[in-house]
């Protein structure tokens, strides 16, 4: 890049910086004022108006100051060169607080309040996608001679109870016969083919335990089947109204802060925006970047959460495109890591 490039990308940088923490246009005076930009307040008007010309900021009304655009946004991402590591004090801490979720819920509602409270942005979480989760144990409690407790525990630290009725008496011996039959059919399978396993179970169940098997068998199906509506999970949505101008849908900043809403409600499209992120590596989708006409005003920071490279799900935060991206970026890194260390201890 020449020297003239570097020079107006330091004014875009600037630009950026002075935006995101007053939520004014920025003029070439105030640049000069607050910046060591080593040139004439001249040279930054130019650079403004060829900044301009390409795309990359917007004058949103008749003043003389200017805000970046997506481009502008996208720009400056692009080229931060080293995100800021948090310091070992905040590291410990955010473990801390993770390792003391009881269960995976837990956890990921400690991790989707964390991460809405580092960024001050909407927080989300998706549940571990079945299709990456096996059968880990299989357990079978008698609560009454006629009433079972099923609990399933998956790889992921997913634990569900289900009450099994099942409508005559089972004995401790025939309740041992049906863990038995229960565990070895399901442990250590996916659980779209653990589904199968059970199903066939019914079918080829001993005559003395075969109506307990049916009825365990029915509970379990409807268990390990995908329920999208469990899949995500949101934290901070009242931060959104801390930058409602953001969204005020002006030619700066098209879209409303209710689209915005419309469409966090709609889990399908943030699945989507979440679907194709990787362990280790943080996305950035910046207003039109999204695909979503109701989001054309805000940035989505995502990336997937794991361990050993194995995707587990998803992460990140939505807020406005005027945001703090480096600190935004290290706090969503550093928040999945610590969720998928604590899930692969679990």
């Amino acid at each position: 890049m020449s020297t003239t490039d570097e020079r107006r990308f330091a004014i875009l940088r600037a630009i950026v910086a002075d935006f995101v923490a007053t939520k004014e246009p920025v003029g070439s005076k105030s640049l000069v004022d607050r910046h060591n930009l080593g040139v004439s307040s001249a040279t930054v008007r130019n650079d403004m108006a060829v900044l301009e010309a390409e795309g990359y900021i917007a004058q949103p009304h008749t003043s003389s100051g200017r805000v970046p655009t997506d481009k502008g946004y996208r720009l400056f991402v692009d080229r931060i060169d080293e995100i800021k590591p948090l310091s070992s004090a905040e590291r410990r801490v955010i473990l801390e607080f993770l390792e003391s979720g009881v269960d995976l819920d837990d956890v990921l509602r400690r991790g989707v309040r964390l991460l809405a409270q580092l960024t001050r942005q909407v927080a989300i979480v998706q549940y571990p996608t079945l299709s990456a989760s096996r059968v880990r144990h299989i357990e079978v409690v008698s609560l009454t001679p006629a009433k079972l407790l099923l609990v399933l525990i998956t790889d992921t630290g997913r634990v569900d109870q289900r009450i099994v009725e099942l409508g005559d008496i089972l004995d401790d011996d025939g309740v041992a016969r049906l863990r038995e039959l229960l565990g070895n059919a399901l442990t250590g399978k996916p659980l779209a083919q653990a589904s199968v396993a059970v199903s066939e179970l019914a079918d080829a169940a001993p005559t003395d335990v075969r109506e307990a098997v049916i009825r365990s068998a029915t509970v379990l199906i409807e268990t390990l089947v995908e329920h999208p509506e469990e899949r995500l999970l949101l934290g901070g949505t009242a931060n959104l109204t801390n930058n409602a101008a953001d969204f005020s849908g002006h030619a700066a900043f098209p879209g409303s802060l209710r689209s915005v809403l419309e469409a966090l409600e709609e889990q399908v499209v943030m699945l989507r925006l979440l679907a194709s992120v990787e362990t280790g590596q943080v996305t950035v989708k910046i207003g039109g970047e999204t695909e979503v006409e109701q989001m054309r005003a805000a940035t989505v920071i995502s990336t997937g959460y794991g361990s050993s490279g194995n995707k587990l799900g998803a992460m990140g935060v939505l807020g406005p495109t005027r945001m703090d991206y480096p600190g935004t970026i290290a706090s969503v890194a550093a928040v999945a890591r610590y969720i998928g260390e604590v899930l692969a201890a679990r």
